[in-house]
């Protein structure tokens, strides 16, 4: 069976994007005993870091395993406190990779070339921390990923945002003739009960039927959990924020077998 290839993106930053792949990585690993590859590729490092890795003087990392050939996916996938989660971490150097990559015209299916290893084919999934912003290492995960989760901010102007995404995708596909790549999932975050959050969740119910979760609110215990270098299943297993992050998980695993559904 593939791994379903799991990107969770957002061009723009403050979205809760590194919150909800780490701990839907973590909760499919440690709730539903599978084997997930969290691959970080935002500069920041902070997927590595919310799984208490000391990213900054780590090597190698994701700009070595994707620049060098010698580097496996072996050398890179590093086991975390959750059993059955490893992590490809990141850091700095990360942003020197389209130039590390310029004399490369396939550059931009690199990271799919690089998971085209038995490696990858243990995990049952395998989920990409992007970075907030478009440019070469956005195309490579649009083009390795199977699927999109879009966490949306519920704040002024996140519909415009989410909709530059949906663009974003469809411009990929298109440039680099891809098959269709689904939005299997929209996740608003940061929500606060006001009239325009409501506003802005019930429009994203109804460009996204079926595909859209219930609201992540702010928790303090979710940031608390990060500050130590935990999942939210480490840290606070019963909290409000536990059970929010929960209900996102469970919804990108259903998602998942429904489509597994429809196209058997």
């Amino acid at each position: 069976m593939t791994a379903r290839r799991i990107a969770f993106i957002n061009e723009k930053g403050g979205t809760c994007k590194t919150t909800l792949a780490v701990n839907t990585a973590a909760w499919l690993a440690f709730k539903r005993g599978k084997r997930v590859l969290l691959v970080d590729l935002d500069t920041q490092g902070h997927a590595g870091k919310s799984l208490g890795v000391d990213v900054r003087n780590l090597t190698p990392t994701a700009f070595e395993w994707l620049t060098r050939d010698d580097v496996r996916l072996a050398d890179v996938a590093r086991p975390t406190a959750t059993q059955g989660l490893s992590v490809v971490p990141a850091y700095k150097q990360l942003a020197e990779l389209p130039q590390a990559l310029s004399g490369d015209p396939n550059r931009a299916r690199r990271l799919a070339k690089r998971l085209e290893v038995p490696e990858a084919e243990s995990y049952d999934y395998v989920i990409f921390d992007a970075p907030p912003s478009l440019g070469l290492v956005t195309t490579n995960i649009l083009v390795a990923a199977t699927e999109v989760v879009i966490p949306v901010a519920v704040t002024y102007l996140s519909l415009d945002g989410c909709a530059e995404m949906v663009q974003t995708i469809e411009q990929v596909v298109a440039d680099c003739a891809l098959p269709e790549l689904p939005v299997s999932l929209v996740v608003p975050t940061l929500y606060r009960k006001t009239a325009l959050a409501d506003e802005i969740v019930a429009k994203l119910q109804e460009y996204f039927p079926g595909r859209c979760a219930a609201p992540v609110a702010l928790n303090v215990a979710i940031d608390e959990a990060q500050s130590h270098g935990k999942t939210i299943w480490e840290y606070a297993p019963w909290s409000r924020g536990a059970t929010l992050l929960q209900t996102v998980a469970e919804h990108v695993e259903r998602v998942g077998k429904s489509a597994a559904r429809k196209s058997a």
